[in-house]
């Protein structure tokens, strides 16, 4: 979304006569930094950003924040918006400066924004780790003891070793990135330290009865970590803004980490046995699932997929699908477990709307212009790569007809996969990861079919194109 959008308004500003540079600020860092002197001589500065975004550069200078998806749909409107001056006049009060100005964003959004922070920082750790994790089973040797698959070899053990230490990492992380995107940097070490209760299960009990069984929080204790962990700091700052201003130089170093930290560990080994109740109930709800339970399950969540193609929707999927290989990492669970199930289900659900749109524009020519036909072959390779975001610019253009095939073609694909019991320990990576995946074969039929059911539907349902 972030390139996607900024490429929307180079292209409108192109149009517009009207000259514009877009920074962007994706999972591979900032590019196309704005320099002082381009932010000084610019009538205005559009952030089209799902997540906080460092601001006090802009003070003095009319800034409108808008979702990164504005970016993408409207860009003439919000270019427009600045050229005519309806924004106001933007002055940084160095508090936790975010995209949260936006005086119209809705809690949810807040909360949505804080989760996709902690996402996009987890993302990494999870995904590197599990495709290392993954291959070592495949570079194993399941014959020489079962029990201890994944590490019978010396290079099976390697990879495993190197893809547990990083995976490990992600609930830590994923805690710590939320806490800071709420309450800027006196929320991280909060929320490390949080996420790292959560994954340990540390309790009272376990502390004061070093023979008590820990029972890990998991995901959703080191999302609460981060949420719980973020706005106690957020108040704590503001509690600390009271203190005479000769303590300033103290707050950071030594008020915000020990009463953060003291306030989390305590929090957290109360909460810990509820959550890590939660989580164990939820491990066996979903290992009781099967036949068609196990079915409908993967076809809504790959479904979920295509209904905004990188949005809440798909992200909320996504996420349920990086948590349950998280769960099931921490447990110590079987390669074809019911949590990696899920994994490969939400994986081929992202991969269909692409291959769908590619495949339609290809074999039903005449629904789809000539810059449509071009740009569908593009779509070949986005959603062999498991880029959902591919499909975007079609749905957009005719949502009514792309964005139910796309659905249709999703839940089939995903409920085949959970049909051929096809899992997946990597949360990423498309074709490239299919070497991992259990039981590939029906993985990729599972793929194929739902992608041309997605574009015999499409195809049925849109209308010819006058070339």
């Amino acid at each position: 979304h972030t390139y996607m959008a900024a490429e929307a308004l180079e292209k409108a500003g192109k149009a517009m006569d009207i000259p514009l540079k877009a920074e962007t600020n994706g999972s591979g860092g900032a590019k196309n930094v704005l320099t002082a002197e381009e932010i000084a001589a610019a009538d205005g500065i559009i952030v089209a950003a799902d997540k906080n975004v460092e601001t006090a550069r802009f003070d003095g200078k009319r800034v409108l924040f808008v979702p990164v998806s504005e970016g993408i749909h409207h860009p003439e409107e919000l270019i427009g918006k600045i050229v005519e001056k309806q924004v106001p006049i933007y002055h940084y009060s160095g508090a936790v400066e975010t995209t949260d100005t936006a005086k119209n964003e809705s809690i949810g959004r807040q909360l949505y924004k804080h989760l996709m922070n902690g996402v996009s920082h987890m993302l990494p750790f999870v995904i590197g780790g599990g495709i290392l994790i993954a291959l070592a089973f495949l570079l194993d040797d399941y014959s020489i003891n079962p029990a201890n698959f994944g590490m019978n070899t010396p290079v099976a053990a390697f990879f495993k070793t190197v893809g547990g230490v990083a995976f490990n990492f992600m609930l830590p992380i994923l805690a710590g990135y939320i806490a800071m995107s709420i309450a800027d940097r006196p929320g991280l070490a909060v929320g490390f330290v949080g996420g790292s209760l959560a994954a340990a299960g540390t309790s009272f009990a376990t502390i004061l009865d070093p023979n008590t069984a820990a029972i890990p929080a998991g995901f959703l204790g080191a999302l609460l970590a981060g949420f719980v962990g973020g706005y106690f700091m957020l108040g704590l700052r503001k509690v600390c803004d009271k203190l005479p201003d000769s303590l300033e130089g103290i707050k950071p170093i030594l008020l915000y980490p020990v009463i953060g930290v003291l306030f989390m560990g305590l929090f957290m080994c109360l909460v810990n046995p509820i959550m890590g109740a939660i989580n164990n109930g939820l491990i066996a709800f979903l290992n009781s699932l099967g036949g068609t339970s196990k079915i409908l399950l993967g076809a809504v969540l790959a479904g979920m997929m295509s209904i905004d193609m990188g949005g809440p929707f798909n992200k909320a999927a996504y996420v349920t699908g990086t948590g349950a290989i998280a769960t099931a990492a921490a447990a110590g669970a079987a390669q074809g477990a019911i949590e990696y199930q899920m994994m490969a289900a939400v994986m081929v659900g992202g991969m269909v709307p692409p291959l769908a749109i590619a495949l339609c524009t290809t074999f039903f020519k005449k629904k789809f212009t000539q810059d449509e036909r071009k740009s569908g072959v593009v779509n070949y390779i986005m959603g062999l790569c498991f880029i959902t975001e591919g499909a975007i610019p079609f749905a957009a253009s005719d949502p009514l007809r792309v964005i139910p095939s796309c659905v249709v073609g999703s839940a089939v694909a995903g409920a085949l996969s959970m049909f051929f019991g096809c899992s997946l320990m990597a949360p990423h990576g498309g074709i490239f990861v299919f070497p991992v995946v259990t039981n590939v074969l029906g993985y990729v039929i599972s793929l194929v079919v739902g992608s041309l059911v997605g574009m015999l539907l499409l195809g049925v349902l849109k209308k010819n194109k006058e070339q």
